[in-house]
């Protein structure tokens, strides 16, 4: 199964506890619309080198919702890695994270942004 549409996000910074190394931590609050009409809250951990175009992240999100008219909850993984502006990301569902109605789901998420900053998304999926 595929569930596209799109998503806004608001990215609050977080107090770290080792801001001398050049880590920041981020709090995540998203609301999805289209196929996934969701809200979720999450945490990021990110790195920025000072090389242009170059940093990691890594988080993790909790998105309670419908999924193609499929109430329940699931959490989302995220690593992603800029490599001097080449990109890599992967998003994917923490296996038996999934409860209610989303029990037993798993997939891959897909982030697009366009040249506006606007976000959306495309989530391929499985359920039982």
């Amino acid at each position: 199964m595929q569930a596209t549409g799109t998503f806004t996000v608001k990215l609050e910074p977080q107090s770290s506890t080792h801001a001398d190394s050049g880590l920041g931590r981020m709090g995540i609050d998203k609301q999805f619309s289209g196929d996934l009409v969701a809200h979720s809250l999450g945490e990021m951990l990110a790195y920025r080198s000072t090389v242009d175009g170059s940093a990691g992240y890594v988080a993790m999100e909790r998105v309670t919702g419908t999924l193609h008219g499929r109430h329940g909850a699931f959490v989302l993984q995220h690593s992603g890695t800029m490599d001097r502006g080449a990109s890599t990301l992967v998003v994917s569902v923490v296996p038996d994270s999934g409860s209610e109605e989303l029990a037993g789901l798993t997939g891959s998420l897909a982030i697009h942004i366009d040249v506006q900053g606007g976000h959306s998304y495309t989530f391929d999926y499985r359920l039982p």
